[in-house]
């Protein structure tokens, strides 16, 4: 799948506001600074459609983008960001969960993890609490082109021992670099293959 055209459709505070058309839709969340804004415009091969900035917390409701004018990229706020009041992060914690759970077209959230850093406990948390919520999600490894070769397989496989001890086997997984591209193809042609199950399941109805 090759993206044509991206359409920026909207920003909504609760789930309840989001499109209705039925169209499928692909969540990306992770932590803040994890290199998600870059990622998506990656994706799109569009320099500045999510906003990038040095300042973590810049994402603050759910951002619709209509990719081929056939199904959604959502870009939802960062997870575990600091320098907020409690009640905001609540709020953002309240919107993400309700969002991800009761989303009917709801495909596939994309959880994003950088891949230079140990495993995070917070990023283990988010797993396991979209598992226990049977939300399907996938893992997006960022910034792959910091490390060299080998020193990106060790993290990797440390992160993936994490998980394994929560985990009987891991989700899908993407390596991917904002900056050389690596992990495009793939993760448009998951999108691709999902997409066609549900439009020909639609289809059958």
């Amino acid at each position: 799948m090759e993206v044509k055209q991206t359409a920026f459709a909207g920003s909504y505070a609760k789930e309840s506001q989001c499109p209705r058309d039925g169209k499928p839709e692909y969540a990306f969340i992770g932590r803040s600074n994890v290199g998600k804004s870059s990622l998506i415009n990656m994706l799109c091969k569009r320099k500045s459609i999510a906003r990038i900035s040095r300042t973590p917390g810049k994402t603050q409701l759910l951002n619709y983008f209509l990719i081929n004018e056939s199904w959604y990229l959502v870009d939802l706020p960062g997870y575990g960001y600091a320098k907020i009041s409690k009640k905001k992060r609540f709020e953002w914690q309240q919107m993400i969960r309700t969002y991800l759970k009761t989303r009917y077209t709801l495909q596939s959230a994309f959880l994003l993890i950088d891949s230079n850093v140990p495993p995070q406990e917070i990023d283990l948390e988010f797993m396991n609490e979209l598992g226990a919520e049977r939300i399907a999600f996938s893992i997006v490894y960022t910034k792959a082109d910091r490390l060299k070769p080998q020193e990106l397989e060790e993290n990797l496989g440390k992160i993936r021992a994490a998980i394994l001890e929560h985990w009987e086997e891991l989700p899908p997984e993407f390596i991917t670099s904002s900056n050389t591209g690596r992990g495009r193809i793939e993760l448009l042609e998951y999108i691709d293959r999902v997409n066609q199950q549900y439009f020909e399941h639609h289809e059958d109805l």
